[in-house]
């Protein structure tokens, strides 16, 4: 049986992810000569503390591990609920403070969160898939997707909470839900988007009309959005080389070792380290997508895809606010941008892609 797992297991996702990781390794080790490889150190430091979380997740039956999921779920609430009353960083309540160690507990609460809601999605299908569509049933699933979501908002993170937005989007529309709620939502939403931007906060605000405008205020919110396009564009081809990145290492680029990874890629690597990028995530996400097309019950297929559905969102967002065509909202880069909660977190769900791989329908056929 357990030849028969290792058989059956995508390792095509793992190998993929490691070869993310590298990339950002390399990019982190040009981007912090300047301050003695402090976060290239620590970065390897937490690729080699996922390394055991990334095990476990694979070994233990996702079965056994969803179990838990409400516990853990509940535990980490309580841990969003904490995290509000302390010290804000950068203007945010979103990290508890260890010494020199920060932990962001809304990255470790997406996979959290994301099995719990499957566990529940599935027990509410007990009788079939169309009992998603009896109305309670819908309400009990958006009302503890959006307990989670409201805590991580009132950090505020705008971009973390869109992350599990996204994903539970994913998960409700491969769970049999019936057009006429996907044709409400989206008129909801059309109704919204006006409202909620008459009552945006005002740094939200700003971030918008910079976003559409970058030369609005150059200098002070549209600076970094033309720093990164320049860095991007400096690179052209091939790149400027490791080290030789003007807006790299002469810091005009900035978060240059989180937000914009991928400009420092872009300027020091060029157009062909930027599309490999690109490829590589597009097999990561249509792997995960086969994944759960292919998983043995509906609980995997939701895991799956609700985890699809948050590295999706993470590509483009993060991609798409370093060449302007996205607001910056300080989503990271999966495996490539610094951060131990997000890198600890990617290889939690890489783990948990591969365990429900392993035991998916073929392994029994």
């Amino acid at each position: 049986m357990k030849k028969k797992l290792l058989k059956n297991t995508e390792w095509t996702v793992l190998i993929v992810s490691l070869l993310l990781f590298v990339i950002g390794a390399i990019a982190l080790f040009s981007a912090t000569q300047s301050t003695d490889y402090g976060e290239f150190k620590k970065q390897i430091q937490w690729f080699l503390i996922s390394i055991p979380f990334l095990i476990l997740a694979y070994c233990i039956d996702y079965n056994v591990i969803i179990r838990f999921s409400t516990v853990i779920y509940l535990i980490m609430i309580g841990l969003l609920i904490g995290v509000l009353f302390t010290k804000p960083i950068n203007g945010a309540t979103s990290w508890y403070k260890f010494g020199d160690t920060t932990i962001q507990p809304s990255e470790l609460a997406k996979v959290v969160v994301v099995l719990f809601i499957s566990f529940l999605m599935s027990k509410l299908q007990i009788r079939g898939r169309k009992e998603i569509n009896k109305i309670w049933k819908l309400i009990v699933i958006l009302i503890f997707m959006a307990l989670p979501i409201g805590l991580i908002i009132l950090q505020p993170d705008y971009g973390t909470a869109m992350a599990y937005i996204i994903a539970m989007l994913f998960m409700l529309f491969v769970s049999g839900i019936d057009k006429k709620y996907i044709i409400l939502a989206c008129i909801t939403v059309t109704i919204l988007i006006p409202i909620v931007y008459k009552n945006l906060p005002a740094h939200a605000l700003e971030r918008i009309e910079v976003f559409l405008n970058p030369e609005l205020d150059p200098r002070g919110k549209g600076y970094n959005i033309i720093q990164s396009k320049l860095a991007i564009g400096a690179g052209q081809l091939v790149g400027m080389g490791i080290f030789q990145g003007n807006q790299t290492q002469l810091g005009f680029l900035h978060p240059k070792t989180t937000d914009f990874i991928f400009s420092v890629i872009g300027e020091e690597f060029g157009f062909v380290a930027t599309a490999a990028i690109l490829v590589l995530y597009v097999t990561l996400i249509t792997k995960m997508i086969y994944i759960a097309k292919t998983a043995k019950d509906n609980t995997g297929s939701y895991i799956a895809v609700g985890i699809a559905g948050i590295f999706f969102f993470h590509m483009i967002e993060n991609i798409g606010m370093t060449i302007g065509l996205l607001p910056i909202t300080g989503v990271p880069l999966p495996f490539v941008s610094y951060g131990g909660s997000s890198l600890i977190t990617n290889f939690i769900c890489i783990g948990v892609l591969l365990n429900i791989s392993a035991r998916r329908q073929k392994s029994y056929l």
